[in-house]
């Protein structure tokens, strides 16, 4: 079982950066590749982000590749959203997810755990 909780979400302006925090309460933190989801107003939640249990093997939707960046510290249990170049069309709740199943998830059903999310707004 995990326990997960997201922090900075906030409002920026386009062309900002942020970094979205999620601490992990769970026994064995490394059991579990972590992920990040986003759900923007009116949309279906998708896959934005995944990183593997020790943190060598990491994916990313196609709309943020080369401005999004995944991290985790298996030390502090921690996993990491590093936003670059931010558009309005990044506004979403963002959510951390974890699962024990999937060793590359890309879809909801793939994970296991959520957080109950952090707002990102990105005004233009």
């Amino acid at each position: 079982q995990a326990q997960l909780g997201e922090s900075g979400g906030g409002l920026v302006q386009a062309d900002d950066s942020l970094t979205l925090s999620c601490i992990a309460r769970a026994r064995i933190f490394t059991y579990y590749v972590m992920a990040w989801f986003r759900q923007a107003p009116g949309k279906d939640r998708e896959f934005v982000a995944s990183i593997g249990r020790l943190g060598r093997t990491t994916n990313y939707a196609d709309s943020v590749k080369g401005r999004f960046t995944i991290s985790r510290d298996n030390a502090k249990s921690t996993v990491s959203l590093q936003m670059n170049a931010l558009k309005p069309e990044d506004t979403a709740v963002y959510y951390c997810a974890a699962t024990g199943r999937v060793e590359q998830p890309h879809t909801e059903i793939d994970m296991d755990w959520w957080g109950k999310g952090t707002l990102v707004t990105v005004s233009s």
